[in-house]
């Protein structure tokens, strides 16, 4: 049960890291969310957003950081 605390703990700090980045982010007015490429429609009473090039994007960043960390441990 000690190892599952621990991930739970990781678990924690990191998505506090990452709520931490969000909201540093949106006081930068970076652009996240507002790519050229995302998709918003608008109607009357609805609004729909698909964030399909940042998501592009963040995927990109998070696979060339963990592939530099795979290489960087060996």
């Amino acid at each position: 049960m000690a190892d599952l605390g621990k991930v739970l703990i990781g678990l924690g700090l990191l998505l506090v890291v990452v709520g931490a980045l969000v909201v540093l982010a949106g006081r930068a007015h970076l652009p996240i969310g507002r790519l050229p490429g995302d998709i918003v429609y608008r109607g009357k009473n609805t609004t729909v957003h698909f964030p399909l090039a940042t998501s592009l994007l963040i995927s990109v960043v998070l696979s060339v950081v963990l592939y530099a960390i795979t290489r960087w441990r060996r």
